[in-house]
């Protein structure tokens, strides 16, 4: 629709493009003639600075209304959002999806660099690769992780590798910095510049952190539709990140004393998301 500019989540604006739109809603799974509907009602309730929050919204409704795992799907960033406002459920979130690729992990671990200790959030270990990585997590995808974090990061890992040899005690290989928004140009630049792997929402182009919850299944427990706020809060709290969880453990949902019928349609909801 042309000539109608919209807000982004930083406040800058842009031209509002409904390939985008039909990009995001093919991505999670929406027919094309759902896409069509979906962006027909958008565009016809368009106005000048509307928010890309307020058209995520709308879409995502409608969606639900459609193609109830596709939304879940569609949800997938804000439902990262969700975790917040501590860094916990992240970190033990990207955890699984490591170890899902194959790699052991630990979190949480102090480890004595050539010059001195460091908390490292994550370490993962694979045959003769060891990452010791740093997540950052924001819940406002206004806010990019920037050069001053990779300058931190990429110099405690520089430290870590120097120490692994001298010390011998723990081989790190890969420094990394994992973060659920964007990252600044100047970050990405950096990172390229000096080997510090970067794993953004949308960045690089292939890995990014919305490929590895696709390719591994493992999807948040805050991006089923079939749980209320409160419920998922709930789960967080007993440290539930995952949907697939609540496939292996059937308590945790008469714990949340749903209803038969619903504790039904959220185990379908999540048998369909983790394809099991």
């Amino acid at each position: 629709m042309a000539g109608i500019t919209i807000t982004k989540e930083d406040g800058t604006k842009e031209s509002f493009d409904p390939n985008k739109l039909h990009f995001t809603l093919g991505k999670a799974g929406a027919p094309k003639e759902v896409q069509d509907k979906i962006i027909s009602r958008i565009e016809s309730e368009l106005t000048e600075g509307m928010s890309t929050r307020k058209i995520y919204r709308h879409a995502f409704t409608l969606l639900r209304k459609e193609v109830r795992p596709a939304a879940a799907r569609y949800s997938m960033r804000r439902a990262v959002l969700a975790f917040g406002p501590t860094g916990f459920p992240f970190e033990t979130f990207v955890g699984e999806i490591f170890k899902a690729k194959g790699y052991r992990v630990q979190t949480d671990q102090i480890l004595k660099g050539a010059c001195v200790e460091h908390e490292v959030d994550m370490i993962a270990q694979k045959e003769h690769e060891c990452i010791a990585a740093e997540l950052k997590f924001h819940n406002s995808l206004a806010i990019k992780t920037d050069i001053q974090v990779a300058l931190y990061v990429e110099a405690r890992f520089e430290d870590l590798k120097a120490g692994s040899v001298k010390e011998q005690q723990f081989c790190v290989t890969t420094g990394m910095l994992v973060t659920n928004t964007k990252f600044t140009s100047q970050a990405i630049a950096y990172g390229e510049c000096k080997k510090l792997l970067l794993i953004g929402w949308n960045y690089p182009r292939e890995g990014n952190l919305h490929d590895l919850i696709a390719e591994t299944r493992r999807h948040p427990i805050t991006s089923l539709t079939t749980l209320s706020n409160s419920e998922k809060a709930r789960l967080l709290t007993e440290r539930v990140v995952l949907c697939q969880t609540l496939l292996e453990r059937h308590d945790l949902l008469s714990s949340l004393n749903l209803s038969s019928g619903r504790a039904d349609a959220v185990l379908q909801e999540a048998v369909t998301l983790c394809g099991t």
